[in-house]
């Protein structure tokens, strides 16, 4: 089937667009109104997020503009192995609900870096944080501006990227700037649920098109229903998995621009119901983001592009109220990226290096230069994001350098959390040594082919992120013999301790113990797996 009508947007879908963007200015100030004034209250909601906001602002920062096109495009070309990239936020999320979440709430650290210089010392927390800040502004800032500003050209041809990309970050900039991490998390929720109607009805409506589950992958092919790959795959071999779950533990437990929300919760048991509620939501994006790609694999197999996939569903396929639901579901989820973005950059500004270097400074200006920071950031991507069209390709490369920097990133953390033994000097090094390392790597391997022309064999990036976590966490035990770098003790406090596992007190029972709700999560990904290997 060829794409037939690929109608532009209407009237009724660009109404729908405006009122979800004014619904979106007008609910975030709402919730702006009052509890920021000071940093905690600026940067973590005052610390009184309960789970349910959490859980769903994990989901809507992480469904990106990218996760629309890009995700169902990989499974319009590779089918439901795509699903491993989704699965496994739940395992992480579960393990960073019952071992590390209370290590960082205990500590009441503000930002992800400074569990750092609680572990290890101030130059590992400055390191990690200007690494976390530059991916911040010029990946996730500035891409989820570029991504909104495509979207809003479609509706207006005549607007130029550059006006779009303005507009998008006058739109979710004021509001932050204004109403901090409360304001993004309460304007994540309502995104999260616009979201998942308009990704339900994308996948179902879908499913009615092609005639079923069966069907579906009959017409798509038997290539696109294997979900686990041999190990010479070139997509995602099945011991690969290992390398998506250490990016995950980048992504989802030691990246700001997610820990932030379980930073923010009014309790442990929140934090933790939160990770966990956030885990739960991932599953069904086998429906929401893998079944689109599918459907559009069996119903227009000659794509030229896979990333057409997502808009020639929503085009071609989509009746117009539809249609402009999973719009609006689309710029939810660039807004809820940008917000995010925004704000934990501005985070890592101020209690990572102004509060460090003034310590004097009153909460209440911390504050005030948390909002500074999120103005000139927002300037700066805003400026950045129109350049990304002059890269091309490139940008998607720079992208996937994080396959091969943010596992040494996770062996600092996961080491420093499981054991005393390594000294707190190491992480510093370990970093200076394995960031470049790493970079090294990316440019020999993936840009100038330089690997290949060595002869040396080609190995998949996955497994590349994996032998960069082996290779940091040996560096880091080497250098913890070094006398000079052991001078200071590790504290018990920012080790995992066994209390750290025991039910939070006065929360007995099943449904409310969080090692119970964890192992569920755990049984509920198995079984979902089992069945998808099945069909």
């Amino acid at each position: 089937m060829a794409p037939g009508r690929m109608t532009g947007l209407t009237n009724a879908d660009i109404f729908v667009i405006a009122l979800y963007l004014g619904a979106t200015f007008g609910f975030a100030l709402w919730a702006a109104r009052a509890g920021t004034r000071d940093a905690a209250g600026y940067f973590l909601a005052g610390r009184a997020l309960p789970w349910y906001l959490i859980g769903f602002s994990y989901y809507a920062s992480n469904m990106s503009g990218a996760s629309f096109v890009g995700l169902i495009g990989a499974s319009y070309v590779h089918g439901i192995v795509v699903f491993h990239y989704e699965w496994t936020a739940a395992l992480v999320l579960a393990l960073f609900a019952v071992f590390i979440l209370p290590v960082f709430l205990r500590n009441r650290i503000f930002t992800a870096p400074e569990y750092l210089e609680l572990r290890y010392d101030r130059r590992a927390r400055w390191t990690y944080s200007l690494f976390t800040l530059v991916t911040l502004v010029l990946l996730d800032t500035a891409g989820a501006l570029y991504a909104g500003a495509i979207v809003l050209r479609t509706a207006i041809p005549d607007l130029s990227l550059w006006a779009a990309c303005t507009g998008l970050a006058l739109l979710a900039g004021v509001y932050t700037i204004f109403g901090g991490l409360r304001a993004v998390v309460i304007t994540d929720a309502l995104q999260a649920v616009v979201m998942i109607v308009a990704t339900l009805g994308l996948g179902l409506y879908g499913l009615w098109a092609v005639g079923g589950w069966e069907n579906m992958l009959a017409a798509a092919g038997p290539a696109r229903a294997e979900l686990f790959r041999p190990p010479d795959d070139a997509f995602l071999p099945t011991p690969g998995i290992g390398g998506v779950i250490l990016l995950g533990f980048y992504y989802w437990t030691f990246n700001q621009y997610f820990v932030q929300r379980a930073l923010a919760a009014r309790s442990v048991e929140d934090g933790r119901k939160g990770a966990l509620f956030g885990g739960l939501l991932k599953l069904p994006n086998i429906l929401f983001m893998v079944v689109p790609g599918l459907v559009a694999a069996a119903l227009y197999p000659d794509l030229a592009n896979p990333d057409q996939a997502f808009p020639v569903l929503t085009f071609d396929l989509l009746p117009v109220g539809l249609r402009a639901i999973v719009l609006a579901a689309l710029l939810a989820a660039i807004m809820s990226s940008l917000d995010s973005a925004l704000n934990a950059a501005a985070s890592l500004v101020t209690m990572d290096f102004v509060k460090p270097l003034r310590p004097q400074t009153s909460d209440t200006a911390l504050a005030a230069i948390g909002r500074t920071a999120t103005t000139a950031i927002m300037v700066m991507a805003a400026i950045y994001a129109p350049l990304i069209a002059g890269f091309g390709g490139l940008f998607q490369y720079f992208q996937s350098t994080l396959a091969y920097l943010v596992p040494c990133v996770v062996a600092v953390y996961l080491g420093g959390l499981a054991t005393r033994h390594i000294a707190r000097g190491s992480a510093f090094w370990a970093m200076i040594v394995m960031l470049p390392a790493g970079l090294g790597l990316f440019l020999a391997k993936e840009l100038s082919g330089l690997w290949a022309a060595a002869g040396l064999p080609d190995i998949h990036f996955t497994y590349m992120a994996m032998i960069m976590f082996a290779g940091t966490l040996a560096v880091m035990a080497g250098l913890s013999f070094v006398p000079a770098l052991r001078r200071r003790a590790v504290a018990d406090k920012a080790t995992v301790r066994r209390i750290d596992f025991a039910p939070d007190p006065g929360r007995t029972g099943p449904r409310r113990d969080h090692r119970v709700l964890a192992a569920g999560l755990m049984a509920l990904t198995a079984l979902l797996l089992a069945v998808l290997a099945a069909s």
